[in-house]
């Protein structure tokens, strides 16, 4: 099962404006936010991430209901966290 979970945008790369750190459940990773170029995130900004990518933005609202749903489905959740936290971009 393919998941896209919310994460919060932390702080903008200076030197790769299209990469972010975002914080999702207590793990903070760096993540690529170039699909969102035509409406780029800034920090504080709540995204939907799947496989290091940032889908779209959403606001903390359907953020906080996302998280709810993944967590109430538990073994999916769990596996998108664990591909979060593999994930390496640099």
């Amino acid at each position: 099962m393919c998941l896209g979970i919310p994460g919060e945008i932390i702080e903008i790369s200076e030197e790769r404006p299209d990469l972010a750190k975002v914080a999702v459940s207590g793990v903070k990773r760096t993540i690529n936010i170039g699909l969102l170029s035509d409406d780029p995130p800034v920090p504080g900004d709540w995204i939907l991430i799947h496989v290091g990518f940032a889908l779209s933005k959403i606001d903390e609202e359907e953020a906080r209901a996302a998280m709810e749903f993944l967590e109430s489905i538990g073994r999916a959740y769990e596996d998108e966290l664990a591909a979060l936290r593999d994930s390496r971009i640099d």
